[in-house]
C-alpha cells in the first residue's frame, strides 16, 4: 500500500484559482485556504492583484491571513480602479470582511 507524501496533492485542503468565463476572469477561493495554498497561487500568478470581474468565495470554509489578504487585496484592486467586482462569500468570508481591521491597517 502507498500512501502520498504530506506535500502532494492530498494534501491541499483549499484552492485559489484564476478562471477565464464567458462573464469574465474570476478569482475562486475555495476550502480551508492556508498560506501554503496562497503562496502557490503568487508564485504562478505574481504578487500584484490581477484584474478579475468576480470572486467567488462562496466555498470557503476558512482563510488563513494570507488568503485574507489575497482577497482583499484584489477587491481593493477593483475598487481603486472604479471596476465593481461581484463577490459570492460563504459565511466564513462574511464573517472575516465584517471583522474588525487588523492592528496597522485602518480602514480595511
Amino acid at each position: 500500500m502507498s500512501s502520498l507524501p504530506p506535500d502532494g496533492p492530498a494534501a491541499a485542503r483549499g484552492v485559489v484559482r484564476l478562471l477565464n468565463t464567458a462573464d469574465g476572469r474570476a478569482l475562486c477561493l475555495a476550502g480551508a485556504v492556508d498560506a501554503t495554498t496562497v503562496d502557490a497561487f503568487l508564485r504562478r500568478y505574481g504578487r500584484e492583484p490581477v484584474r478579475v470581474d468576480r470572486v467567488d468565495a462562496g466555498s470557503v470554509t476558512s482563510l488563513s491571513a494570507p488568503a485574507l489578504e489575497l482577497l482583499r487585496d484584489h477587491l481593493d484592486a477593483a475598487e481603486r480602479a472604479g471596476r465593481p467586482v461581484a463577490l459570492r462569500r460563504s459565511p466564513a468570508v462574511e464573517r472575516l470582511l465584517a471583522g474588525p481591521a487588523p492592528v496597522g491597517e485602518p480602514g480595511r
